[in-house]
């Protein structure tokens, strides 16, 4: 039997107020498969995480997960759902061992069962020299995949991350893209990144364009080139999106 869709939006809305933020939006993403939702700022790329993650319920449309919906099935869904925020959301004076210890109890983990998590995404993002320092003495870099390592700790299903390189570095930056990577390859987790980076979605399977609310292109990085007949994905990007250069981040 066919697996659901890790994620499905079909024809999705959201408004505040009068701003209509997403305009009939319908996105599907495979099991195993990760998915770069790319766009400027202000496209509706947090929004759609806010609702995929079960923060926000549509105005219209409908979302399911594993094929599943919130309203039924909602603590099912988020035991197999691992989320980072774009915003820092992880407690700075604490140690890395301590917030990971609470975040496991929060989904049932203890014991002997948690300390091999810890130890196993310890590993995974290179942090186990980490684990008993305050996460306020560490780097930018280091807080991040220590956010990452949190969002593992249930090895989810899908993974969902919202601009996750926010004030980073270029060097850090690549170093967080090769260890969300090896995720998949480990957990065969389905991953859901939003950014405005072209760069972070390069070795992505599929990449949705999204801007003012709508899906604008959609495909891999090669027929995404093919269909600009651009030579690099950032060329594409705004060849797709019609955003302007000031908008379009450095490959």
């Amino acid at each position: 039997m066919t697996p659901p869709p890790a994620l499905e939006l079909i024809e999705v809305r959201k408004s505040y107020g009068k701003t209509e933020a997403l305009k009939g939006i319908s996105l599907c993403l495979a099991p195993g498969e990760i998915v770069g939702l790319l766009g400027p700022n202000g496209a509706g790329k947090s929004t759609l995480f806010q609702i995929a993650a079960g923060l926000f319920a549509p105005d219209a449309g409908e979302v399911r997960l594993f094929g599943m919906g919130y309203r039924d099935k909602g603590s099912e869904i988020l035991s197999r759902l691992g989320v980072m925020f774009q915003a820092r959301a992880i407690d700075l004076d604490m140690t890395v061992k301590a917030n990971l210890k609470f975040h496991g109890a929060l989904f049932g983990l203890s014991g002997r069962t948690l300390a091999a998590r810890i130890g196993e995404v310890a590993t995974l993002l290179e942090i186990t020299d980490l684990l008993d320092k305050p996460v306020r003495t560490l780097s930018g870099g280091n807080q991040r995949r220590a956010e990452v390592a949190r969002a593992l700790l249930n090895k989810p299903d899908l993974l969902l991350m919202d601009e996750p390189s926010t004030g980073l570095d270029p060097t850090t930056r690549r170093l967080l893209i090769g260890h969300i990577e090896k995720v998949r390859t480990t957990h065969n987790s389905s991953i859901l990144w939003a950014t405005h980076i072209v760069e972070e979605v390069e070795g992505a399977d599929r990449i949705v364009l999204i801007r003012s609310g709508r899906i604008v292109g959609e495909g891999t990085p090669a027929e995404l080139l093919a269909r600009t007949g651009t030579q690099t994905l950032t060329d594409a990007y705004v060849a797709i999106t019609g955003a302007p250069a000031t908008e379009a981040p450095p490959a």
